[in-house]
């Protein structure tokens, strides 16, 4: 699941504790005021900036950010994969809407279009565009004050500022006092394959995940 996380440690309110505006690239955790499960969403546009999108690109305050085409990302064809909607791994694929591909090692993966966006202030990360979705193009709007623009990085099946709330999306630039702070790094990550008994978590450990930080590089040569 690359979008969403379900852990409170403290009630929900609109209290802050030593609240601050996010940077552009932070990865941070929002609340929609239509839900009851916590998002993980990157920060895309800040108070007051001008945003739209045209074709999938990202377009801020009348300048188009760098997107530059990266090799295609393989992830695992993991029969354990899981969509947000539940179903298992045959939906997941067609959803990607991508064949499977042999590795050298003779599994198989899925090969993911990637593109590198990279901000003003040079924050630089992988983003994933599949399908020619309406939410690619956008007319441009101001984000009001005390307000952040969110996208997810898979750009196409993102539950974002992008899309409605009667679409489970998050309506718009999200107040600052529905974000819950800012990302650090992935604690452990499952495949799909764990249930509600703590001895199936550690065959259903991600290997390579955990611990990993969720800053994004600043490029100072990519900086516009």
């Amino acid at each position: 699941n690359w979008s969403s996380a379900s852990f409170h440690l403290l009630p929900r309110g609109k209290w802050r504790l030593m609240g601050g505006t996010p940077e552009y690239g932070d990865i941070v955790i929002v609340v929609p005021r239509n839900r009851k499960e916590d998002l993980i969403k990157r920060v895309i546009g800040l108070p007051g900036d001008r945003i739209a999108l045209v074709r999938g690109q990202v377009i801020l305050n009348g300048k188009p950010v760098t997107r530059m085409m990266e090799p295609p990302l393989r992830i695992a064809a993991d029969k354990d994969l899981q969509c947000d909607s539940g179903y298992g791994s045959e939906y997941c694929y067609a959803t990607f809407g991508r064949p499977t591909v042999k590795t050298p090692d003779g599994s198989d993966a899925i090969e993911l279009p990637t593109w590198r966006e990279t901000l003003p202030n040079g924050a630089t990360f992988l983003t994933f565009d599949t399908d020619d979705e309406p939410n690619d193009d956008m007319a441009e709007i101001t984000i009001p004050a005390g307000h952040v623009f969110l996208m997810g990085d898979n750009r196409d099946h993102s539950a974002d500022s992008r899309e409605p709330l009667e679409l489970n999306g998050l309506g718009g630039p999200v107040p600052l006092s529905d974000v819950g702070g800012r990302a650090e790094f992935i604690t452990f990550s499952f495949n799909g394959n764990e249930s509600w008994n703590p001895l199936s978590w550690v065959g259903a450990l991600r290997s390579g995940r955990a611990w990993n930080s969720l800053r994004p590089p600043i490029e100072k040569a990519g900086k516009q």
